[in-house]
């Protein structure tokens, strides 16, 4: 696995990648892919999200995708006198979209002793696999 930003296009979960790179490789031979989505806040929780992956070539679309996580990075929107720039460097980088369609997720809830006293309301339980 590696660290990827993301953006949702319905239910599909979108990732902007080089062509040469490792992830888009992968998908070429073998469609099944699966991601860890970790929670910004402690304690620390995670969702597995399990599902079907095609890449998609298009170069409109890899750069719009590259704006939309670029503007998730930064934080704000990117400026049209950016558009280009970004769209320049999609296709330098010869980006793709990774399109992961979810069939199942497998969540763990969290479990964190902050102080001893948690320790006698703590719970354990099995995972569970879900459907998307």
């Amino acid at each position: 696995m590696t660290v990827v930003y993301y953006v949702m296009d319905g239910d599909d979960i979108l990732v902007s990648t080089m062509a040469e790179r490792g992830k888009a490789k992968v998908v070429r031979r073998d469609p099944r892919v699966s991601l860890c989505v970790l929670d910004e806040n402690w304690p620390p929780t995670y969702l597995q999200v399990y599902g079907k992956a095609v890449l998609e070539p298009d170069e409109d679309q890899a750069a719009d995708v590259l704006r939309q996580i670029v503007e998730l990075m930064a934080g704000e929107a990117v400026p049209d006198e950016r558009r280009e720039q970004i769209a320049t460097l999609s296709r330098e980088e010869q980006r793709v979209v990774l399109r992961v369609t979810p069939y199942a997720t497998f969540e763990t809830p969290p479990r964190h002793v902050n102080k001893m006293s948690d320790l006698d309301t703590l719970t354990h339980w099995t995972s569970a696999s879900q459907p998307w």
